[in-house]
């Protein structure tokens, strides 16, 4: 029964979310955005968003091998073994239903996004390294979310094709809104025929045109901060450090929320047959 009530709340959450109907602004912004990328020779336009999911590729990995990566994975085993004491492996979390899975996920996700919300305050300072910084620390910050989401439902996130599909995830929950629902259902139709192997065989690119639309609103977000960071209380930039805190952590709570849903979806389609 809680199976098909999770699956309720992802149709509706769909409902919700996902069926956005793009304004006259948003058409006219995106048109914009599109004749600017075509500017730009297609040669450079390949090089830049190669290096950009070389980057995201990387980051990945590097992530997995952090101290940081480790201990929660074994926070995640230990909360798992409170349900069921034979948890050793990753993989064992799927012997869990979807409503301890998402209890545990939860867990992680309130912590991502506390650090977030620390980040992003922190940024609000106005400092140049930590404005430097935000944008690519806000990818590797967002990008563990979706691995400790993966990781939580009892997927490696070392093998390559799991990288891939939450690669995937990580990219679809960060396109304009707009372009989430159909981002959504590309995922959801490859994984009801992923199959159990190692190496991945579906498309690899990730980033394009319509994606950098994230990144210019963090530049956005900068350019408010600029403005605001000598507006002072008590010697304090508080107007810009809730700028920060507030973007960085709505950012966190859309990817979180989007991840694990998917990985909800995931549960219930292969391991209880919905």
């Amino acid at each position: 029964m809680s199976s098909r009530r999770v699956l309720e709340q992802i149709k509706k959450w769909e409902e919700q979310h996902l069926n956005n109907e793009t304004n006259d602004f948003e058409m006219i912004y995106s048109d914009w955005l599109q004749d600017s990328f075509r500017q730009i020779s297609p040669k450079l336009r390949k090089d830049f968003f190669s290096k950009l999911d070389d980057w995201l590729f990387h980051t990945h990995a590097f992530l997995q091998g952090t101290n940081f990566q480790m201990e929660a994975r074994e926070r995640i085993l230990t909360v798992g073994r409170i349900f069921n004491e034979e948890i050793e492996v990753m993989e064992d979390m799927q012997q869990l239903n979807v409503d301890q899975l998402t209890y545990i996920a939860d867990q992680q996700t309130a912590r991502s996004r506390l650090y977030s919300f620390a980040q992003g305050g922190l940024t609000g300072t106005g400092g140049i390294f930590l404005l430097g910084i935000d944008f690519p620390l806000m990818l590797a910050m967002n990008l563990r979310t979706v691995q400790l989401v993966g990781l939580t439902f009892g997927h490696e996130m070392n093998h390559p094709a799991e990288m891939m599909l939450s690669l995937k995830v990580f990219h679809a929950a960060t396109l304009p809104k707009r372009l989430q629902g159909e981002a959504w259902k590309e995922i959801t139709e490859e994984v009801k025929n992923y199959p159990s192997q190692f190496i991945y065989e579906g498309e690899e690119e990730l980033t394009g045109a319509p994606w950098i639309e994230q990144p210019l609103k963090q530049v956005s977000k900068t350019l408010f901060i600029l403005m605001f960071r000598k507006k002072l209380f008590q010697g304090i930039p508080l107007v810009s450090m809730a700028i920060g805190a507030q973007s960085n952590y709505n950012l966190t709570k859309r990817i979180s929320e989007f991840s694990t849903k998917f990985y909800q979806y995931r549960h219930l389609l292969k391991q209880e047959g919905l």
